[in-house]
């Protein structure tokens, strides 16, 4: 506003014009604070907006990432209820041939191949006796031929029964009579479980397969046991699992640990789990379950869970004591209390952020959240396209074709002027503070571009964590770490894991592993010592 001039005007008129001035001065300065609030409210309302579409899209939108995301295409409701009926095709064939885009192709596995290794009954159907007259002379019938008119897969249910092991004892002639001291000699017996108690390995595995593989906890488990005619507490149930857990896997857990740090690359990350009863914390607090396993370096994959108390860096500190290779992780500044590791990022959580970044109405395309989304999906293409190269051929393929798209999407960044505090800002932060990390690939084959591996390694225990809910104990928690780890080390080296829980605990009773490790070297999931029924 231009000065004005006050000469020769009266007291009382320059008296006026300054007040005017004033007020002005200060509705002008009212205005841009309103002005300000008025933006800052904007951001609120669309982070607020994110946050709720966020939430509807985690109770009842789709999770996976494996389909493509097409902008501005609506999507149609999945529903957990009526999905058999959804689903149902009376004129879809049975699993000879499988439809792809464009054609139809053989199927991996016809249905003679599914059954080929499991065990065939014949059912014979014949004639009466008296049924066997030709219905137009009378004449009696003789057998012409056997035709196979169908196969159909039976299922037997589970039975439970009592081992009672009985002991003979053996007696020497010849000593009882020449001294009269009679030498006794025992037959041997297997060596328990559990001392003391009805478990068996079957038993105690299969009560770990129904919690930790298909998700059942052990109140569901418990009923079932008593509509098998048997009564059994879930507190015994879970003092199984501790015990045989305690004495039995976690050597097998702490010998694969040491197989796990000499890799080269890991992958790490954490999830949140509840303990009703642990000192010092409330029942309604959060603890952590974190997994670590091997990245894609060609040796048998290792996966290992850990239960702690709280998300502090200090515990993968701790966990990686001795590692110093490539560590790869989302962007949680607690790995970098880590020391020797090279940090590698995951662009699967930049593609989300930008993804939630995108406008929830009218059009996406052409928003500054899909190029950024797009930009991840050029890089996570041309992988898919290296997936069966070998580490070297990738590093030199990655610099060729990956490189100018890391190029041309950094260069672009610094285009991009977001609101401060909006989600294509934590998306631009995020890129920006964690580019480093995002470039590691590059320069290593065997690093992968997302931190996938370990999320896929946690996805069984938040399925299971969706069923039981929460550990009761701290001890508890830490029984399932280390199950967890044994089972999904076994599925990840295709190992039977129920039949792998039953062979360790058949073995490991009668093995003197406290005075020679070197003979746990058998039991790894990896091993070729391991008997052809524990295989897939």
């Amino acid at each position: 506003m231009s000065k004005i001039d006050l000469a020769g005007l009266s007291p009382e008129i320059i008296t006026y014009i300054t007040t005017l001035e004033s007020q002005i001065k200060e509705q002008s300065t009212q205005l841009e604070i309103q002005t300000q609030t008025v933006e800052n409210q904007k951001v609120r309302i669309d982070k607020l907006m994110t946050m709720l579409a966020n939430f509807q899209k985690a109770l009842y939108g789709q999770s996976s990432e494996k389909s493509r995301y097409v902008l501005g295409e609506d999507r149609n409701q999945l529903s957990l209820f009526n999905e058999a009926e959804a689903e149902a095709n009376r004129n879809a064939p049975e699993p000879e041939k499988v439809s792809v885009a464009g054609h139809t192709r053989k199927a991996k596995r016809t249905k003679e191949e599914l059954a080929a290794d499991l065990p065939v009954v014949e059912i014979l159907c014949e004639l009466d006796e008296e049924e066997q007259v030709c219905g137009k002379c009378g004449s009696e019938l003789r057998v012409l031929g056997i035709e196979t008119v169908r196969e159909e897969l039976e299922i037997i249910p589970a039975q439970i029964r009592v081992l009672r092991y009985k002991r003979q004892s053996y007696v020497c002639k010849c000593c009882e009579k020449d001294t009269g001291v009679a030498t006794i000699v025992k037959a041997p017996t297997p060596a328990p479980v559990i001392k003391r108690s009805l478990a068996s390995a079957s038993t105690v595995a299969h009560v770990m397969y129904q919690k930790y593989v298909n998700g059942m906890p052990l109140n569901r488990q418990e009923k079932d046991w008593s509509f098998q005619g048997v009564m059994l507490s879930r507190a015994t149930l879970a003092n199984w699992v501790i015990r045989a857990a305690t004495d039995w896997l976690l050597p097998l857990w702490e010998t694969m640990k040491s197989y796990l740090l000499k890799e080269a690359v890991i992958s790490a990350d954490e999830t949140v789990i509840q303990v009703l009863k642990e000192e010092g914390k409330t029942p309604t607090s959060e603890s952590r379950m974190w997994v670590y396993c091997s990245g894609n370096t060609g040796n048998p994959p290792v996966v290992l869970f850990e239960y702690q108390p709280t998300r502090s860096g200090e515990h993968a500190r701790r966990f990686l004591e001795g590692f110093h290779g490539m560590l790869q992780t989302d962007g949680y500044s607690g790995y970098n209390k880590v020391p020797g590791v090279t940090r590698c990022g995951c662009w699967a959580h930049l593609r989300r952020r930008y993804e939630e970044a995108m406008p929830k109405k009218g059009t996406r395309e052409g928003s500054t959240a899909a190029v950024g989304f797009e930009y991840c999906n050029r890089l996570f293409a041309i992988e898919a396209d290296l997936e069966k190269l070998n580490a070297d051929e990738r590093k030199i393929q990655r610099q060729e074709l990956s490189r100018p798209v890391l190029e041309a999407y950094f260069a672009w960044l610094e285009t991009v002027n977001p609101l401060h505090g909006s989600k294509l800002g934590e998306a631009i932060t995020y890129s920006v503070n964690q580019r480093e990390s995002l470039c590691e690939f590059l320069k290593d084959g065997r690093i992968e571009l997302s931190n996938n591996r370990a999320e896929n390694s946690l996805r069984p225990f938040v399925n299971g964590r969706k069923a039981w809910l929460f550990a009761d104990t701290k001890k508890g928690a830490q029984s399932s770490a280390i199950v967890y780890s044994i089972v999904e080390s076994a599925k990840a080296n295709r190992i039977n894991p129920y039949m792998y829980l039953v062979h360790i605990f058949q073995k490991m009773p009668s093995l003197n592993f406290k005075n020679e490790p070197s003979l746990l070297e058998n039991l790894m999931p990896w091993s070729p010592e391991l008997p052809d029924y524990c295989r897939l």
